[in-house]
């Protein structure tokens, strides 16, 4: 179901959340303001003022949702939080050039890194990286062109919750799916994202 996106959901120190962010982003440089939008998350997480909408904690019963808490008229990012239901997960995919700021807001997930090794017209070779695992109060960011993962719910009887601020919203990702027969090889789509109301 598509979300008015002017129409974003009020919740308990959201204005907190903002000025936080909204400092970070002028910060000198990207490397600046992404370390400090990641420690604005993680103080965020753990901070009593500040609570989620009520909505991201149900999850979508065949997708993880994506859920637009807010988007910067002003800077151009945009806040989505992502409720995992058991055990659902992302495959391999990218976000399209943009880079990404992630903190886990309720509990844990596995976070796998891929660093592109060889590209052939639409075909791409990746190599994985070690899995990374983030529970509630951890946040990790990616900057292009390191922008390759897989995120998974590691919980099979309970949700989790994360928050992802993105450069500016982000409404295409490409994913990459396994070429059968070519190890590390992986073809390309372009996937359209749509937000859950």
């Amino acid at each position: 179901m598509s979300l008015n996106l002017h129409n974003y959901p009020d919740f308990p120190g959201r204005q907190h959340l903002l000025d936080g962010i909204d400092t970070a982003m002028q910060a000198a440089d990207t490397s600046s303001t992404v370390a400090q939008i990641q420690n604005v998350l993680q103080r965020a997480i753990k901070d009593p003022r500040i609570s989620l909408p009520p909505s991201v904690h149900s999850p979508v019963s065949d997708h993880y949702a994506r859920r637009e808490l807010y988007r910067s008229p002003r800077h151009g990012y945009s806040i989505i939080a992502m409720t995992w239901g058991p055990s659902q997960g992302t495959p391999l995919h990218d976000h399209d050039g943009l880079w990404c700021v992630e903190g886990i807001w309720r509990g844990d997930l596995d976070i796998t890194p891929y660093q592109l090794v060889e590209r052939e017209d639409q075909h791409f070779r990746f190599a994985q990286k070690p899995c990374l695992h983030g529970c509630r109060g951890s946040a990790g960011n990616l900057i292009p062109p390191d922008e390759y993962h897989t995120l998974r719910n590691i919980r099979s009887d309970d949700i989790a919750v994360s928050v992802h601020v993105y450069q500016r919203a982000m409404q295409r990702s490409h994913v990459f799916e396994p070429v059968e027969g070519k190890p590390q090889w992986y073809q390309r789509e372009t996937h359209s994202l749509q937000l859950d109301s």
